[in-house]
């Protein structure tokens, strides 16, 4: 599970405890002749420049090229953020992925903690393009337009939650909501096989996402669905689910439950 709540930025010597493929010094022995190796760890010496730290990161588990496996780096700045009229106010973040193999560009996502409660939001491609710098030469400048791009487009956020909080669901769309949530996460063959008590799911857990319209719907569906929130039944059995932890899904399923949170706003 992707952990925004943080505020305080790592130490390198953090990071390297939690993530030490960010601190390759080349590339994997897989890599062709061509690949032009281009260390995490000074993308984020330069973002530091501009103004953003290292609050958390991650690197999936790997057997082969350990050390040289695709990480996730999570960038904020403190001095940016998205005031809501009602209090629910966010702060943008920039997830970095990238990995040292071969296989991946750097690629940069925004997402955004919400701070009633403490959850993340990864912002779908609709509303933000995912930004990329290949393995074929970088720098500073380069990166500084990218992280423009991506603070220039936030306003397209503001514009995506108003519209969410303008929506009122009735009954029948929630439940149509939450069904096609749980099958962002689980797929059409799982959900099949399972029964869940929808009107137990949707419910709010805390006063602050009370209500039907669409932004609070959608985050109370969203916490539900990436924290394993919630029971479901399977043959004769009930079962709790589990939190999502591996980032990648993390991130997936994130972006799919926006993009169906955004199926519901007018055009």
């Amino acid at each position: 599970m992707l952990d925004l709540t943080k505020h305080t930025f790592l130490s390198l010597d953090e990071i390297k405890e939690k993530a030490n493929s960010i601190f390759a010094s080349k590339g994997a022995e897989s890599t062709s002749e061509k690949y032009s190796h281009i260390p995490t760890h000074k993308v984020i010496e330069d973002m530091a420049l501009l103004g953003f730290g290292v609050v958390e990161v991650k690197e999936i588990k790997a057997r082969k090229n350990a050390g040289f496996q695709k990480h996730l780096v999570v960038f904020r700045n403190n001095d940016i953020i998205i005031n809501g009229e009602d209090g629910d106010d966010v702060f943008p973040s920039i997830l970095l992925t990238n990995s040292s193999d071969g296989k991946n560009a750097f690629t940069f996502q925004c997402s955004i903690f919400r701070l009633i409660c403490e959850n993340g939001l990864v912002i779908s491609t609709q509303d933000f393009a995912k930004l990329r710098i290949r393995h074929m030469g970088y720098d500073f400048k380069q990166l500084q337009n990218v992280i423009n791009e991506i603070v220039g487009k936030l306003p397209l956020t503001v514009e995506s939650m108003n519209k969410m909080k303008g929506v009122e669901l009735v009954e029948s769309q929630i439940m149509d909501f939450a069904k096609k949530a749980l099958t962002v996460r689980f797929g059409e063959e799982e959900m099949n096989r399972i029964t869940i008590d929808y009107t137990e799911f949707t419910k709010a857990t805390r006063v602050e996402d009370e209500g039907n319209d669409l932004w609070k719907v959608f985050n109370r569906i969203q916490e539900k669905v990436i924290d394993g929130d919630f029971e479901y039944g399977f043959s004769t059995k009930t079962r709790k689910a589990r939190r999502i932890k591996n980032f990648q899904q993390d991130m997936k399923v994130n972006i799919g439950l926006w993009e169906l949170a955004t199926q519901y706003c007018p055009n």
